[in-house]
């Protein structure tokens, strides 16, 4: 019957909480406890290890549940749970997806439009994405593979200082696929990128500081010295005669 509740309450959408059990929620007769330092206790009453809990005044958390005893260990529950978050949000922040950027072209492409979809490889590349290269043939095209194939030549040799040929071209139906890798990493472009925008942040702050610098030298006053020196060079102005 237990069994049956149970199933019935994981399907409606229950779940069972990750979050270890702490304090009064262990439900044991006794504990292998680890200390604050992570020193071994050893294995004791669940009493005994709370009351060691509220001496610290820690958190007395079972760190291994399916341990015969469970291990519990002293710790401060809150400042661990934070930690653990913050270790996780930088894990996420560093963390590098692989990602496959496509960019569709003709045979006969216009040098102006080459010349843009160009730009498009070199900047999926310089991110650290790899990028698959189309080129679709319409037509009478179709009898002329030769066409796409010099294509994607042309286009690897023009970057070929950013990436190289993961995949070489090959037919596909009305298309030739090929796939271009980047020699960064992710990783290694996602730095890069933090430090320009760090180096494009500091530049603009200092041009405001220069502006700023330039402004007040624009409202210094004259020096005293020069003001009575122009006084003094002044001619004099003669008395008109009577």
């Amino acid at each position: 019957m237990a069994v049956c509740q149970a199933a019935a309450w994981c399907y409606r959408g229950g779940s069972i909480s990750a979050e270890p059990r702490i304090n009064d929620r262990i439900r044991v007769p006794e504990v292998r406890l680890v200390g604050p330092s992570g020193e071994q206790v050893g294995i004791v009453p669940l009493a005994k290890a709370l009351e060691l809990a509220q001496e610290y005044d820690l958190d007395l958390v079972e760190v291994a549940a399916t341990a015969r005893p469970p291990v519990c260990k002293l710790m401060d529950y809150g400042k661990f749970k934070y930690e653990s978050a913050m270790k996780a949000r930088e894990a996420r922040k560093n963390q590098a997806h692989t990602v496959i950027k496509e960019m569709k072209l003709r045979p006969k492409i216009d040098p102006h439009d080459y010349d843009t979809k160009k730009g498009h490889v070199v900047r999926f590349l310089k991110q650290g994405d790899k990028v698959k290269i189309t080129i679709m043939f319409r037509g009478r095209e179709q009898s002329r593979p030769e066409l796409g194939f010099r294509l994607l030549q042309r286009l690897a040799s023009d970057v070929e200082e950013l990436g190289f040929i993961e995949s070489n071209p090959k037919q596909d139906g009305r298309n030739m696929i090929m796939v271009l890798g980047p020699h960064k990493k992710k990783t290694e472009a996602m730095a890069e990128a933090r430090e320009a925008q760090a180096a494009r942040k500091a530049e603009r702050q200092g041009y405001t500081h220069d502006d700023d610098a330039e402004a007040a030298d624009e409202g210094v006053e004259a020096p005293a010295e020069a003001t009575s020196e122009a006084t003094s060079e002044a001619p004099a102005e003669t008395p008109s005669e009577a």
